[in-house]
């Protein structure tokens, strides 16, 4: 059949609870569930195998401009109250909290999840917070997963420097400490951070920041307590990148120098596209590496190949325009549950030796098969201006 006469693609699943602008969606706990903030500052836990939610409550006074999870059971946001705040969420915290959608009206004093952390950063920026590890991660073994759910292991958070807009804060989580500090450029006029991304290998870390000039740059530290060292900067864009949105329809590619074998390149974007598509943002790679999405002003979700650049399909049913995406994870097979409520991935049990440390149910039941089919789902999420999530699984 022409692909001219299949009809437009259409959301699996639309979740309908939040009253204002989505903000952010992230899965968390193994895809068993989406996390969606709105503009109002409200988080909703949605169980995807139930499509219902099983947590909400008002975790910032004000918009929320992040989200992100620690571990199975610690969930970070990031508000513009100018607070960054870690939360303990697990399965069985959520019999506590409340249910009732910002839709309809919950209580002002709605039961909140355990706060764990909070952090006082700035948020003039609109940009969210990134994290990593705090050094390298550990092989994966079942006996390092339920290890790192009871305590997981320490992590970086970068933001915006409170001081100097231009200028960015790397935080240690759990002590709270700020662990460095890269400050603005002198040489270019870069204006405000925009967008923040941080990766570590072994003692190195990098940063990448986008600027309200356009320009992208990578700073590396070599050794804990070093200076950080500016070993790339390009201006692919004329307007500012908001927090990986595109105002100029450019959609480029850099490389990250500190990386293998980079140095034989030349220190310029490997690729930069104009989709002459302008105001896409929430910019997402599925954790695979072969693809991304993009939620446009447009009311248009884009997916591109992320070797090639190029669009791969475009998806219409919000009325208005989108403001995030995000993926769910895959490569992995999760079972439910281990002896302590969270998911266990496939290849746990090919271990002998480390058999005898989790107890798997059989996927009998029928709520059984439900979560093991949610768990499976190549899930790509989208938040609208409407407070409406749309759920697709293509590809």
């Amino acid at each position: 059949m022409s692909t001219e006469l299949l009809p437009p693609a259409q959301p699996t699943f639309v979740l309908r609870g939040h009253s204002a602008q989505v903000h952010a969606v992230h899965f968390i706990q193994g895809n068993t569930r989406l996390l969606s903030a709105d503009a109002e500052g409200w988080l909703v836990s949605w169980n995807l195998a139930s499509k219902r939610p099983v947590a909400v409550w008002r975790a910032h006074g004000n918009a929320v401009l992040g989200i992100g999870s620690w571990g199975q059971d610690r969930v970070i946001t990031h508000g513009r109250d100018n607070k960054l705040a870690v939360w303990q969420l697990g399965v069985r915290d959520e019999e506590a909290i409340g249910k009732t959608l910002p839709v309809d009206k919950p209580p002002s004093t709605t039961p909140q999840p355990w706060l764990l952390h909070m952090l006082t950063v700035n948020t003039l920026n609109f940009c969210s917070f990134t994290m990593c590890l705090d050094g390298m991660p550990q092989p994966y073994t079942v006996h390092t997963a339920i290890k790192a759910r009871k305590h997981p292991p320490p992590i970086l958070i970068a933001v915006p420097n409170t001081m100097d807009s231009g200028g960015i804060d790397i935080y240690q989580l759990p002590s709270e400490t700020r662990a460095a500090v890269i400050h603005a450029d002198r040489d270019i006029t870069t204006g405000m951070v925009m967008a923040l991304g941080i990766h570590t290998e072994s003692t190195k870390l990098q940063v990448v920041a986008g600027y309200e000039s356009g320009h992208t740059m990578v700073f590396v530290q070599n050794d804990p307590g070093a200076q950080f060292q500016r070993l790339y900067c390009a201006q692919s864009h004329t307007q500012p990148s908001l927090s990986r949105l595109v105002l100029d329809a450019i959609i480029a590619k850099h490389p990250l120098p500190a990386a293998p074998g980079i140095w034989k390149t030349e220190l310029k974007p490997f690729k930069v596209i104009q989709t002459k598509h302008s105001g896409q943002q929430g910019l997402h790679v599925r954790s695979d590496g072969r693809i991304f999405a993009t939620a446009g002003w447009d009311a248009r979700l884009r997916i591109y190949s992320a070797k090639t650049m190029k669009e791969l399909a475009v998806l219409k049913w919000h009325k208005v325009g989108c403001y995030t995406t995000a993926f769910a994870e895959i490569g992995n097979c999760f079972l439910t549950k281990a002896e302590d409520g969270g998911p266990i991935k496939q290849e746990d049990i090919e271990d002998p030796d480390e058999k005898t440390a989790v107890r798997i149910s059989a996927v009998t039941t029928v709520q059984q098969r439900r979560e093991a089919k949610a768990q499976s789902t190549h899930w790509l999420a989208a938040g609208s201006k409407d407070g409406k999530i749309s759920l697709w699984d293509i590809y």
